[in-house]
């Protein structure tokens, strides 16, 4: 269960931002097998003026980024990392945003540090998270 925070200016017009998220979740579902119906998603447009990212760090050439930040349960390999990188930059780039412009920042935590609503743990419960097309989480 991915929870997703997109942020990118409010110079691309909103139609643009909702194509962007839904990028960002095919590649979730693609590239790391998320199930289809699994989003969880906040979309934060920002003036310009708010982003002050190092235009060529690590020899990049961002102009306009579009930061998205992922966090999600632990256990995903170095290859399927790369492939969501991969993934996610060219569903973005097949809606305007150019590959430089794309940021990315993975964050794992382990299953018992999600509540989904009611203070519950619901990724530890093997039952609903069967029901929803995840595993168990192994002992």
């Amino acid at each position: 269960m991915p929870f997703v925070r997109i942020t990118l200016s409010t110079d691309r017009p909103e139609p643009t931002r909702a194509a962007v998220g839904e990028g960002v979740r095919r590649a979730l579902v693609s590239a790391i097998g998320v199930p289809q119906d699994d989003r969880f998603q906040i979309i934060d447009a920002q003036p310009a003026s708010a982003f002050h990212v190092d235009r060529h760090f690590l020899d990049g050439d961002r102009r306009d980024p579009v930061v998205v930040e992922i966090r999600l349960t632990s256990g995903r390999t170095r290859d399927m990392k790369l492939a969501l990188y991969q993934t996610i930059v060219a569903n973005l780039s097949e809606v305007g945003v150019r590959p430089d412009d794309v940021v990315i920042l993975l964050q794992e935590s382990e299953r018992e540090d999600w509540s989904l609503g009611g203070g519950k743990m619901q990724l530890l419960d093997e039952e609903l998270i069967r029901k929803y097309g995840w595993s168990p989480p192994e002992a």
